[in-house]
């Protein structure tokens, strides 16, 4: 057999392709943000109940700056900065993650985000039965250089019943489904769990997953005995982060899915 046929049955060689992302640009405008997203990945998150870490699936986006004299940035290197970790990301190596994507990708700076949903096991307020209420979490962490910027985002539905509504009606008062988003920065680990506890202690209600009909008697008059506006929502929740002395800026949007009209009610506060 003769040299040439022995190298064309073996392994092809590696063939030389062109790195189009690394060819100049010549329209002088830099991008802030370009990466992945929608990249479904599992993750683990430390339980405040019980000091262990729940495992979830989150959806997160990874993005670096470009600078103006490129083309392009590599796609396939977010992915292997994400899965050099193994198959399951614990949030602690997050500051890790950042600097990863820095140096392979030769950018200043680097932005992740994940939103996954958290559980919670909550019991019904009369009989006492425990089912697992889903919440919604998102961290946010930026790389700046060498600073890290973090920011928690919760997500927690309540129960409002309008104060105009009771003052004004014969027989009962309308209430709904409220949706409170809470951002915040803070100086040391604030808990999910106190997020939330929080937003639902401001609300008229909470809500659960499971109720006998004596939870449900006792939510109902509950809720009717604390009646607020969606602005009284926002003001009592800036209040209680306004007392925790670890927060150092927040937002809180409050949302009603209104059920006597064609449009839902909406307030927002800002501290910082």
């Amino acid at each position: 057999m003769s040299q040439t046929l022995k190298k064309t049955a073996g392994a092809p060689a590696t063939e030389m392709l062109r790195d189009e992302q690394n060819s100049r640009d010549h329209r002088q405008l830099r991008i802030d943000k370009v990466g992945v997203r929608g990249v479904r990945f599992p993750i683990q998150v430390r339980d405040k109940a019980h000091h262990t870490l729940q495992n979830t699936v989150a959806t997160i986006g990874m993005y670096v700056d470009l600078p103006k004299e490129f083309k392009g940035t590599h796609m396939s290197r977010f992915i292997e900065v994400l899965n050099s970790h193994g198959s399951v990301i614990h949030v602690d190596i997050i500051p890790t993650i950042l600097r990863e994507m820095q140096t392979r990708l030769k950018a200043d700076n680097a932005h992740l985000e994940m939103e996954f949903p958290y559980f919670v096991s909550k019991k019904a307020p009369v009989t006492g039965k425990s089912s697992l209420m889903d919440y919604v979490a998102r961290f946010e962490a930026n790389a700046v250089s060498k600073e890290v910027d973090f920011v928690l985002t919760v997500v927690v539905n309540v129960k409002t019943l309008c104060p105009c509504s009771k003052s004004i009606s014969k027989y009962g008062a309308h209430n709904q489904r409220g949706q409170v988003t809470v951002q915040l920065r803070s100086r040391r680990t604030v808990w999910i769990e106190d997020v939330i506890g929080i937003v639902e202690g401001s609300a008229s209600s909470d809500l659960f997953a499971l109720l006998k009909r004596p939870d449900e008697k006792a939510v109902t008059e509950r809720a009717y005995e604390n009646p607020v506006f969606v602005e009284d929502l926002v003001r009592n929740v800036a209040l209680k982060l306004n007392e925790h002395p670890d927060v150092t800026w927040y937002r809180v949007e409050a949302e009603n899915f209104e059920s006597i009209h064609n449009h839902n009610a909406y307030a927002c506060i800002e501290k910082g």
